[in-house]
């Protein structure tokens, strides 16, 4: 039983998608980026970017089909792809409810999801000094 373990485990790192390739590593890495959006889920609304948002949600979208179309399939790629789709999907309805309770229109408020506007930082900048 242990021969089958340690043949599987061979198996494993031989693979077309295994550890000794960016098939694996690339996915592995950009869990980061579903982390990231992950803890993004505390904070403030006003300091999220659409756009950035559009863009996260667009590629794990787009990248989650084409992992299922490639040879060879990489299943582990498609699972990071989706979650990041579905973190920036989540962002952005948090983006689209908060500009609608401003009291803005639909048009209004895809204009306000997709300027940078919102994604200015709101920094005090100090008065100069008396000279």
């Amino acid at each position: 039983m242990a021969a089958r373990g340690v043949n599987g485990f061979q198996k494993f790192l031989q693979s077309e998608t295994g550890p000794k390739t960016i098939h694996f590593w690339a996915p592995v890495m950009k869990w980061a980026l579903v982390v990231a959006g992950i803890s993004d889920l505390k904070r403030p609304v006003e300091s999220l970017s659409g756009t950035q948002q559009l863009a996260l949600f667009a590629t794990g979208a787009i990248w989650t089909r084409w992992c299922l179309i490639i040879k060879p399939k990489n299943y582990l790629l498609a699972s990071v792809n989706f979650f990041l789709g579905t973190v920036a999907s989540v962002q952005l309805s948090r983006l689209f409810v908060y500009h609608r309770s401003l009291g803005k229109s639909y048009p209004e408020t895809f204009q306000a999801l997709f300027s940078q506007e919102s994604a200015k930082p709101k920094i005090a900048v100090p008065a100069p000094a008396a000279v």
